[in-house]
């Protein structure tokens, strides 16, 4: 078979590609009409997370599992972004890894907003200026973003999706490597890359700065600098790699939180996320635990932090495995709220790790 035969069939299955994408367009669009005469929120993670799961089962390849979800994932986009787009509120400013969380998550072809701070991608979202924000929640290296956690405390909006990404860190400049004397990032970045900085650039000059885009921003209008940023950066802010992956552990992995208004229907694969304090009194976070080895519930992280209203008071943030609606998950949160001072549940969601 020559190649312009091969190249028709390929135009051939184009010509089929597109039918079918637009003909499942037109039924997502009946499904959002119909989500809004119900009253229903228009993002599904759960619904996101079957239709996902399912594609790679019935996937025999060549296409890999990571390819095929990414092409998914914009195919989802162009059907949220339907009539009026979804607008997403992130940490920004742009090319932050928050931002590439937000974008990983709900695709190119939504609306952003960059926020300055977490708390305002809680403002935005709770005026609706926004339809979901992305927060970062923890990373496997530095631990957990305390104020994230504290935001949660009074807010009414629930977590609703989470995003799990390796993060990687590059070298950025315009200028050659020999002549770097300057190196721009967010403290924790520098935390991150301590051993390769110090092998590397022994003597360059580590400048802290709010936040990495706001590093590649500096280093583009400066010579002999480098920042250090995402590959988004890279592109957006047009800057060269100087050299990838420069992270000390490869297991750099952070974890972001979509939030929104609406809780979220089960998945059968399942996190659930609240926050108690206790009474003051001997063994009373005993107690508090009690309830999830009785009724085998698994927790997957436990974080404390100051109630900031008084000495030594604290709130308890926990992530455990199962849905609210699971029936051993709701015995174990009834038993718990009757023990505690403070009670909340912040949200159930997709387990996707």
């Amino acid at each position: 078979m020559n190649l312009e035969k091969l190249r028709k069939q390929i135009d051939a299955f184009d010509a089929r590609i597109v039918e079918a994408l637009n003909q499942r367009l037109e039924v997502s669009l009946k499904i959002r009409k119909l989500k809004k005469k119900l009253g229903k929120g228009i993002y599904s993670p759960e619904r996101e997370q079957q239709v996902i799961a399912k594609l790679k089962k019935i996937s025999r390849g060549p296409l890999s599992p990571g390819a095929l979800e990414g092409i998914y994932r914009e195919i989802m986009s162009s059907a949220l972004a339907l009539e009026r787009p979804l607008r997403i509120a992130y940490l920004g400013p742009e090319a932050t890894f928050t931002h590439l969380a937000a974008i990983k998550r709900f695709g190119r072809q939504l609306e952003y907003l960059s926020c300055g701070s977490i708390s305002d991608v809680f403002k935005e979202v709770e005026r609706l200026n926004a339809d979901y924000g992305v927060v970062p929640v923890e990373n496997s290296i530095e631990g957990a973003v305390t104020h994230t956690l504290d935001i949660f405390i009074d807010s009414d909006l629930k977590i609703c999706s989470q995003v799990v990404m390796n993060v990687t860190h590059n070298l950025l400049s315009n200028s050659a490597k020999g002549k770097i004397g300057k190196i721009y990032s967010n403290p924790q970045v520098f935390a991150q890359c301590r051993l390769w900085l110090q092998k590397n650039f022994p003597g360059a000059e580590l400048i802290d700065v709010a936040s990495t885009t706001k590093a590649a921003q500096i280093v583009r209008k400066q010579k002999n600098a480098a920042c250090i940023a995402s590959t988004l950066a890279a592109s957006v802010y047009k800057l060269k790699i100087i050299a990838g992956d420069i992270e000390d552990s490869p297991s750099n992995i952070t974890r972001f939180l979509v939030i929104g208004k609406d809780g979220v229907s089960p998945t059968g694969n399942d996190r659930t996320s609240l926050v108690f304090s206790i009474k003051d009194k001997v063994g009373a976070l005993h107690d508090m635990l009690v309830p999830f080895k009785k009724y085998r519930i698994n927790l997957t992280k436990i974080e404390s932090r100051p109630s900031k209203k008084k000495a030594w008071d604290y709130y308890f943030f926990v992530d455990l495995e199962g849905h609210i609606q699971d029936k051993n998950v709701a015995r174990a949160l009834k038993e718990l709220e009757a023990y505690a001072k403070f009670f909340k549940i912040l949200g159930s969601y997709p387990r996707i790790e």
